[in-house]
């Protein structure tokens, strides 16, 4: 049993939950202000937020294994993966996908009396799932899964300042823009990733920016997107001062711009030796630093 778990837990990369989970905290940590409002981020409102998060990824994470499993059969870079290598049965990935999603909606009822977050349960889990047929039809895959993690602050928000939303939808902008910078980020990372398989996209017939105008426009595009994150990441303090950010978070916004471009110079279009490097330990920083510069921000 404890090994099965273990193997379930590799086989979501449950440790990356920290590239999302982050962003909704610091959107929680922002919202901290409505709690004259009816908002407010006591213990019962973060481990709903934390739950949802760790649910949610998890569904949407064993959901695309179950869909790409022939795929990644396919691909000898993740032939290895549990399904296609039999390490894990597909009745048991199936069964835990079904456990998460039925968790992630029961998670939402910490929030209540705020109804929004119930309510968006389902249509939020099924553009999580949906994002797993993306790279079938449309090589805007990688806007699809920053949309995806998109919705954590935007979600966040909601969870917290509900009853504020019903009366002024506008209340909603800061975690769009948060949530706009997430997008970005993670479409441009997702597109440095997916250079890896570009050859295989091909021949696969599958759809992704790599594979549709090459490595080096993929990665140049990527640096755009990575341009916008910065931006939207530095709009946020000046366009909501009543967030309260200042140069703390301004500070790490700078440090985050730096680490981007250290990213784009790990990776270069005959090399893609350090893709790993660049995807999972520099944007884990980038996500953590972040709530960490955020919080202090606003505490202080």
């Amino acid at each position: 049993m404890i090994d099965s778990v273990r193997r379930i837990l590799e086989m979501i990369r449950f440790s990356h939950t920290i590239f999302a989970l982050p962003f909704a905290l610091l959107s929680a940590t922002l919202a901290w202000g409505a709690e004259a409002e009816g908002g407010g981020l006591h213990w019962r409102r973060l481990l709903g937020i934390v739950l949802c998060m760790v649910f949610a990824r998890s569904a949407a994470m064993a959901f695309n294994r179950i869909v790409d499993r022939k795929i990644d059969g396919d691909n000898p870079r993740t032939a290895g993966r549990h399904i296609p290598a039999g390490k894990l049965s597909l009745t048991s990935v199936v069964a835990f996908t079904a456990a998460s999603s039925l968790a992630f909606i029961a998670s939402t009822s910490l929030f209540l009396p705020n109804v929004l977050p119930l309510m968006l349960a389902i249509p939020v889990l099924l553009f999580l799932l949906g994002y797993s047929f993306a790279k079938r039809f449309t090589a805007l895959a990688h806007f699809w899964l920053g949309a995806a993690l998109m919705l954590a602050p935007v979600s966040a928000w909601i969870a917290l300042r509900g009853e504020v939303l019903w009366e002024n939808p506008a209340d909603l902008a800061p975690a769009v823009v948060l949530g706009a910078a997430v997008l970005a980020w993670v479409a441009g990372f997702d597109m440095i990733y997916a250079c890896q398989d570009a050859d295989f996209d091909r021949r696969a017939k599958l759809h992704s920016v790599p594979a549709a105008i090459g490595v080096w426009g993929a990665l140049r595009l990527a640096a755009i997107c990575h341009v916008a994150a910065v931006v939207l990441l530095a709009a946020l303090p000046i366009s909501f001062p009543a967030l309260g950010l200042g140069w703390i978070f301004a500070a790490g916004v700078a440090v985050v711009a730096i680490l981007l471009i250290y990213e784009h110079m790990l990776v270069r279009p005959d090399d893609l030796t350090r893709v790993n490097i660049a995807f999972f330990n520099v944007n884990a920083i980038i996500s953590l630093g972040l709530l960490a510069v955020g919080v202090v921000d606003v505490l202080i």
